[in-house]
């Protein structure tokens, strides 16, 4: 804790050391971006404490309204500050866990993964294909996060019963996870973010004649992306996964604590079924399909009400909520042009961007919530693009993707860290073992994000 406090203090003394002199240089210019500088200063100060965690990663962006719209600094008025926890990607993040919560708590979620080790048999090669396959298509609809925990001890018992050590499965599922949050809109936050980045740019006036992704819209690239890691597994990565023996009293599972309702599991498959439907069609909008499927659920007795709140992972949705201002912050003070020119300054082309862009983000969610990493980019990213006269949506498209497709860190994804204490894993295991599959992911990534959007 002493640690981290340090580098907070010294961080937050480099952070206005800057902040100075940039508003000293101003001032010589006979410029006037104050507010701009406070509004990056803030987002300096918000990605340290996201980095050092010297506060819960909530707290923090609480902060970041409270201080955009303290007396005195007045970048946003409080109202709009903390309007955003009500955005629709807040609302279909929040309605879509508790929908997904009754997957779980019904008992299909755990049939469905106890048929797949099944059918694997004692096969190692068999076991792992087989579970990457089915936690990839359930993390597109549901929580890769709430997945990857009900995977873990059915995945440990298999192992244990057929003498596979578990670190040979865990690793290849959490990337799978991952990777199946990149073929739908709400399979992970960070395309929420994107979504909602592109809404905001549209509104604003800073662009035209561009729409948010459609409903499977991601899965074009997340597709290849998904087919790419399962055959590096199955034809390289399988070779070196680590020998660590794991420990089967680990599984960081709630799955042990659940009272599975069986007799509800039509229901809840009915509802589920009708929600994904509603919004993959447009018959009924996105809001309005996840909250009827979140009342539902509850109204039916899938789940209770105290497990529907449970269900929330409120740090994802104050994350969420809390940096969307900072993305109207850095529009309205000019702090997003200021960083856009800045960098059009020193890019040669919209590729080397897109580039650095990717790189920038992956490098950010190995050591921090993929969710506040796409907040903090988002913004500046629309920015650079208009600075460049270019369309965001293949920029915003390769950071939501990199911002999921991280393999390097046992804290690049939540489903990274559930796997680390199960399977055994040392820290440096993910680099050894997932860098082949970073780098192929990133040359993908360069090569059809382009040909799909171009700039």
């Amino acid at each position: 804790m002493k640690k981290k406090l340090l580098i907070f203090i010294a961080a937050l003394v480099l952070v206005f050391l800057a902040g100075g002199t940039a508003m000293a240089a101003n001032a010589a210019a006979g410029t006037d971006h104050t507010k701009a500088i406070i509004t990056l200063i803030i987002l300096a100060m918000s990605a340290v404490m996201f980095i050092t965690e010297i506060v819960p990663l909530p707290v923090t962006a609480i902060l970041v309204p409270v201080a955009l719209s303290f007396p005195g600094i007045d970048v946003l008025t409080g109202p709009k500050a903390f309007s955003f926890f009500g955005d629709q990607w807040v609302i279909i993040f929040m309605a879509m866990f508790i929908v997904g919560e009754a997957m779980f708590r019904t008992g299909f979620a755990g049939m469905l993964g106890e048929s797949v080790v099944k059918l694997a048999g004692k096969s190692e090669r068999k076991l792992l294909l087989l579970v990457m396959i089915t936690v990839g298509l359930m993390s597109s609809l549901l929580s890769n996060t709430g997945t990857a925990a009900v995977f873990v001890p059915i995945v440990l018992a298999v192992c244990a019963s057929a003498n596979i050590k578990p670190s040979k499965i865990l690793m290849p599922m959490a990337y799978a996870t991952s990777l199946g949050g990149c073929l739908t809109v709400i399979g992970t936050p960070p395309n929420g973010i994107i979504n909602s980045a592109i809404e905001n740019a549209v509104a604003n006036g800073t662009f035209t004649g561009i729409q948010p992704f459609g409903f499977f819209e991601f899965a074009k690239v997340g597709i290849i992306l998904f087919i790419f890691g399962i055959l590096y597994f199955a034809l390289i990565g399988h070779r070196i996964l680590p020998e660590a023996q794991g420990d089967s009293n680990m599984t960081a599972d709630k799955a042990d604590d659940f009272v599975y309702r069986t007799n509800k599991m039509p229901i809840a498959i009915v509802i589920f079924a009708f929600v994904v439907i509603a919004m993959a069609s447009g018959f009924v909008n996105l809001v309005t399909a996840s909250m009827l499927g979140a009342a539902l659920v509850v109204a039916t007795g899938c789940i209770t009400m105290k497990e529907a709140f449970e269900s929330v992972s409120w740090t994802t949705i104050f994350l969420f909520a809390g940096m969307l201002s900072m993305s109207e912050a850095m529009s309205v003070s000019g702090g997003a042009e200021l960083i856009a020119t800045t960098v059009v300054q020193h890019v040669s082309s919209p590729m080397v961007l897109l580039m650095v862009i990717y790189i920038v983000t992956t490098l950010m969610t190995e050591v921090m919530s993929n969710t506040a990493t796409c907040a903090l980019l988002a913004p500046i990213a629309i920015a650079i693009a208009q600075g460049f006269g270019v369309s965001p949506l293949p920029i915003l498209l390769t950071m939501s993707l990199g911002a999921s497709a991280c393999f390097l860190t046992p804290i690049g994804t939540p489903p990274n860290t559930i796997v680390f204490g199960p399977g055994g894993y040392k820290f440096t295991d993910y680099a050894k073992t997932g860098w082949m599959l970073q780098v192929g992911s990133a040359i993908i990534i360069f090569i059809i994000v382009p040909i799909l959007y171009p700039f």
